[in-house]
């Protein structure tokens, strides 16, 4: 975090400074990392006191203090040896925080906010992007998922004088979440990727989901760009809903930034990558599926409205080794067993992607094995959801599914009616059993899809399987 003192903080956050107990004045200084996890602190850290649903982070602060906290955001007095600043709620503060460093850097430097969201695809395009950006100056980007009312304000807060982009990645499960980022942090350059039935649950329908990711557009400011997905046409029709400059990428021939000659294998994903004024040039990343060009053409198109030229950025992103721990990651290697380990997210779209993937980059003669576990947060679109799932599965041919846990039968259920299908599918409610099966079941050349949400944990299931059949 930018230097600060205390005094400042606290009249920002309208909250009441308390130094009792310390030899600090408001006059003092702080300008560590703002942690809401206490085990994260370092020496000189800010750690805010939020209220959980399994805890209360004033418990806490003592031990934030041993780990060398300068300063405590809570809601109440904490009776400790630490300067603290007293707000009526501090994942509020913490927000309003946020917005003011951004505002300091944006005022003083020369800072640029990219704000990203869809349905699917935005920590692969966050780390696309921050892996272009990062070579044309100071990057900020968020750590793993780090996309809701808590994570997107702490990247904000990592951002310094001297940051130049600070990528900002924008999750929701209802309408006004993304509005209340987007207030927070002002993009200007807003990128919604796809729309789909994530957490459809939460939304209450596709419609809902498509109002909520327009917020993501809808406020930029007139000198703003809007990175619209031209290959999803509930993305495309946001063009209609904001003030800015309005860029398309996507396979789609009307989109400036295009992708053409898309092919895949185990190794990878290649296509030709195609921009306004610039020479076509192929790039080869090392993410797999198909899926993930679109993710790649929104981080091309992002550094291109940035003046970052074509060739330069697909090189930064053929560097890219994976997308993120848990997401299309390649394990194993021994006797020419890939395990694909892509649990730590699933929608119907994702996983729907996924399956392809694997259907497409199996070489000849060679078996396919999809283990799945539950999608979550799809509500009243559940049952159907799973279905289709077992149902594409059986149309695709794949060797065999293996599925877990009891939030996901339904898919071995609709695998095992069709009639083309004789004991192809098998069902364990646990990890373990699964694993034991698997163990014996895998043979040299297989390839392994391993997918689930994360709430259904098989991504622990893929990492022992990329152990089992690691060099």
């Amino acid at each position: 975090m930018i230097r600060l003192t205390l005094s400042e903080i606290a009249d920002r956050l309208s909250g009441s400074l308390h130094l009792e107990g310390t030899d600090a004045t408001g006059d003092a200084t702080v300008d560590g990392p703002v942690e809401t996890d206490s085990r994260e602190i370092v020496p000189g850290g800010v750690f805010v006191a939020k209220r959980g649903d399994d805890t209360d982070g004033h418990l806490f602060v003592g031990a934030a203090i041993d780990r060398g906290a300068a300063l405590a955001i809570v809601e109440h007095p904490v009776e400790n040896s630490i300067p603290q600043i007293v707000v009526a709620d501090a994942v509020q503060a913490l927000g309003e925080l946020a917005q003011y460093v951004v505002e300091r850097v944006r005022a003083d430097g020369n800072l640029t906010v990219i704000g990203i969201t869809g349905s699917n695809g935005k920590t692969t395009t966050k780390n696309m992007l921050e892996r272009i950006l990062s070579g044309e100056g100071e990057t900020v980007a968020p750590i793993r998922s780090f996309n809701n009312a808590v994570g997107a304000p702490t990247t904000m807060l990592r951002i310094t004088e001297s940051t130049r982009y600070l990528i900002v990645e924008m999750g929701a499960s209802g309408i006004g979440h993304i509005a209340r980022l987007v207030a927070l942090a002002k993009p200007d350059i807003g990128v919604v990727l796809k729309v789909g039935l994530a957490h459809a649950g939460g939304f209450g329908g596709i419609e809902s989901t498509l109002a909520a990711k327009t917020e993501m557009v809808a406020d930029l400011a007139e000198d703003g760009i809007a990175v619209l997905n031209a290959d999803d046409p509930r993305v495309a029709s946001m063009a209609d809903k904001t003030r800015a400059k309005v860029v398309m990428f996507g396979q789609d021939a009307s989109a400036p930034y295009r992708a053409t000659d898309v092919a895949g294998s185990r190794t990878g994903t290649s296509f030709t990558a195609h921009a306004p004024g610039e020479d076509p040039v192929p790039v080869r990343i090392r993410v797999l599926g198909e899926h993930h060009v679109s993710n790649a053409l929104a981080a091309l198109t992002v550094a291109g409205t940035l003046g970052v030229p074509l060739a330069r950025a697909a090189a930064a992103l053929e560097t890219l080794e994976r997308a993120e721990r848990w997401r299309m990651e390649v394990l194993g290697g021994k006797d020419d067993v890939t395990i694909i380990n892509d649990a730590y997210n699933a929608s119907p779209d994702s996983m729907s992607a996924a399956i392809k993937t694997l259907a497409q980059i199996s070489e000849p003669g060679k078996r396919t094995i999809a283990v799945l576990g539950a999608m979550s947060e799809l509500g009243e679109y559940s049952g159907d959801e799973h279905d289709r799932i077992g149902l594409q599965l059986v149309r695709l041919n794949i060797s065999q599914l293996v599925v877990v846990g009891p939030e996901a039968r339904r898919m071995h259920i609709s695998a095992i009616n069709e009639g083309s299908w004789d004991g192809e599918s098998v069902y364990f409610g646990d990890m373990d059993a699964a694993y034991d099966y698997l163990a014996a079941e895998i043979i040299p050349g297989d390839t392994v899809l391993v997918k689930s949400s994360n709430s259904a944990r098989l991504r622990f299931l893929g990492d022992r399987l990329g152990e089992l059949f690691s060099w």
